[in-house]
């Protein structure tokens, strides 16, 4: 399988506890804005990037510990929406680095993304609704009142190619860009394994029947915090009958006629180019 999305493969190594021995030169910052990055374009490739120290308008904000990778340690900082980046950068929706920024750093954006929202999100415990902090043992958060630990959340999803004969079914959401179509993905549901949600989202979305599953791949999407999990599946039977909510048109493609897809950046992508290459 030569499936491998952008960040597939994690590219920080989160050591704990975090190193303090580190020089300004081997320091790099992220800074984050929603879901989005800076971003230098620079005279060659481009980066997000920033060196230390952070200039002081950024510096104010707490730092995420993001991990090391070649004796560099990289942090990430959340700015409001009213501030502006430095000079010779901009504000790039991670989803819009590709090909601006080497794929590592793509990598590095999305996770730092990822981690801002998640302490952003877990400031305060769930249970009984006092501050946390960081555990400096593990990414996590504990309570200082309860003493509960708050991991990172992963959102388990299914995503899946279906075939018949020498076609693929693809389908749109609402939610898409005009005139794009994927493959067919939803969120695993308490008490559920990832074939129980395989059959129930497609009999949900497009009223079709499936089997002869098999896995592809997957990826984490962290927009929040899912994890998408890839598989191929056959038609088994019936008809198209869209349920008008999550998809609002559905049909059979072959290869010579399909509609514009997803980013080239996804798993939806990965699958439909896995299969007009004759590997899936």
């Amino acid at each position: 399988m030569k499936h491998q999305p952008f960040y597939s493969v994690r590219p920080l190594c989160p050591a704990y506890p975090e190193p303090a021995d580190y020089s300004a030169a081997q320091k790099r910052w992220i800074v984050v804005q929603g879901n989005a990055v800076f971003y230098c374009s620079g005279s060659g490739s481009g980066t997000v990037l920033m060196p230390d120290p952070l200039p002081d308008i950024y510096a104010s904000s707490p730092p995420v510990y993001l991990g090391i990778r070649d004796d560099c340690i990289y942090h990430a900082v959340e700015i409001p929406a009213s501030a502006t980046p430095p000079a010779d950068w901009i504000l790039s929706p991670v989803r819009e680095l590709d090909g601006k920024v080497p794929g590592i750093e793509m990598a590095f954006s999305a996770y730092a993304v990822r981690m801002v929202d998640y302490e952003m999100s877990n400031a305060f415990c769930g249970r009984c609704g006092a501050r946390t902090r960081p555990l400096n043992t593990e990414r996590a958060r504990i309570c200082n009142e309860c003493n509960q630990i708050i991991y990172p959340r992963i959102s388990p999803a299914i995503i899946v190619l279906i075939k018949r004969g020498d076609e693929i079914l693809l389908a749109r959401s609402p939610r898409f860009p005009p005139g794009v179509y994927s493959v067919i993905a939803g969120f695993n549901e308490p008490g559920e394994n990832l074939e129980v949600t395989i059959h129930r989202e497609v009999g949900e979305e497009v009223g079709i029947k499936v089997h002869n599953l098999r896995y592809f791949g997957s990826e984490p999407w962290p927009f929040p915090d899912s994890l998408m999990i890839g598989f191929v599946a056959d038609y088994a039977g019936g008809e198209i009958r869209i349920d008008n909510n999550e998809i609002e048109a559905a049909g059979w493609f072959k290869r010579n006629e399909l509609p514009p897809s997803p980013s080239k950046t996804s798993i939806s992508r990965a699958l439909i180019e896995a299969w007009i290459r004759g590997e899936i």
